[in-house]
């Protein structure tokens, strides 16, 4: 197995999803069930709370709701180290592998 250099100019044009996520709650299928229109789902993280910003599901930052015009976005306040490490973020094709089909959670 041969070393590939760290080209990020290879990737560098790959989309990639990006999902913000303002909380999380597990509840029964039941609860689910009864929702409706005006239904509230309280979440985890308190109001004001640092919401975490995914890249393909993987954690790569934290930020702040702001609202810009008529449509919301995220003011980042803290980059996980570990989001540099682009071992982490694009998996083992970074490296000219193939990826081993892990997913975070």
């Amino acid at each position: 197995m041969s070393e590939q250099p760290d080209d990020l100019s290879l990737v560098l044009d790959i989309p990639v999803q990006v999902s913000v996520e303002l909380g999380k709650r597990t509840i029964p299928i039941a609860e689910i069930l009864a929702l409706g229109p005006g239904s509230v789902v309280e979440l985890g993280k308190a109001a004001g709370e640092s919401l975490d910003v995914l890249v393909n599901g993987k954690l790569i930052a934290r930020g702040e709701a702001v609202v810009m015009g008529e449509k919301y976005g995220v003011r980042i306040t803290e980059v996980v180290s570990s989001a540099l490490d682009t071992k982490n973020l694009f998996g083992a094709a970074a490296n000219g592998g193939a990826s081993g089909g892990e997913n975070a959670a």
